[in-house]
C-alpha cells in the first residue's frame, strides 16, 4: 500500500487545495492531508479549524485521511509509515520555494520522494492569501473555495 503525504498550511483551503486532494486520491492507495504548523506564518484560521475544514470534504475521498502535526515533514512521514510527499504548484515562484525544500527533506531522509503536481489551471491563480484578502474586503471568493467551506471563512472574516 502506497501512502502520500499532502503537508500545507490550507488557511484556508481552495479549490486549488481540493483539485490536488481530488486527484492524489485518484494516484495513491492512501493520502493523508496534514495541516502543519509553520511559525513563519499568521494563520486566519487555528489548526483546529483547518482541520476540520479539510474533514467536511475528505467524505468524498474514502482514502484520504486528515491530520495535523508541528515539527520536521520528515519526522512526520517516518511516523506515518510513508516517503512520498505531494506538493501542489501553481507557477515557477511555487516551484523555486518547493524545489528547495524537497532538496532538504532529501538530504535529511534520502528515502524521501516528493511529487509535484501542476494544480488544474483554473486555480492556477488561487491562493490561501488571495482568498483571504478578497474575503476581508467583501469580494466573492465562491468561485475560489468549496462551497462547504464558504460559510466557515465568511463568519471568520466577519468576527
Amino acid at each position: 500500500m502506497v501512502t502520500a503525504i499532502y503537508p500545507g498550511s490550507f488557511d484556508p483551503l481552495t479549490k486549488g487545495h481540493q483539485d490536488i486532494i481530488d486527484r492524489a486520491s485518484r494516484i495513491f492507495d492512501k493520502v493523508i492531508v496534514s495541516v502543519l504548523e509553520n511559525p513563519r506564518k499568521q494563520p486566519l484560521f487555528t489548526i483546529e479549524e483547518r482541520v476540520e475544514m479539510l474533514k467536511i470534504i475528505a467524505p468524498k475521498y474514502p482514502n484520504v485521511e486528515v491530520d495535523s502535526f508541528h515539527g520536521l515533514l520528515v519526522d512526520y512521514a517516518k511516523k506515518k509509515n510513508s516517503n512520498i510527499v505531494i506538493k501542489g504548484l501553481r507557477a515557477i515562484g511555487d516551484f523555486e520555494f518547493e524545489f528547495q525544500m524537497a532538496l532538504v527533506n532529501h538530504k535529511l531522509d534520502p528515502q524521501i520522494e516528493t511529487i509535484f503536481m501542476m494544480t488544474n489551471n483554473r486555480y492556477s491563480y488561487v491562493s490561501s492569501s488571495i482568498v483571504k484578502e478578497i474575503a476581508y474586503f467583501g469580494g466573492d471568493i465562491s468561485e475560489l473555495v468549496p462551497p462547504e467551506i464558504l460559510p466557515l471563512i465568511r463568519k471568520k472574516i466577519k468576527a
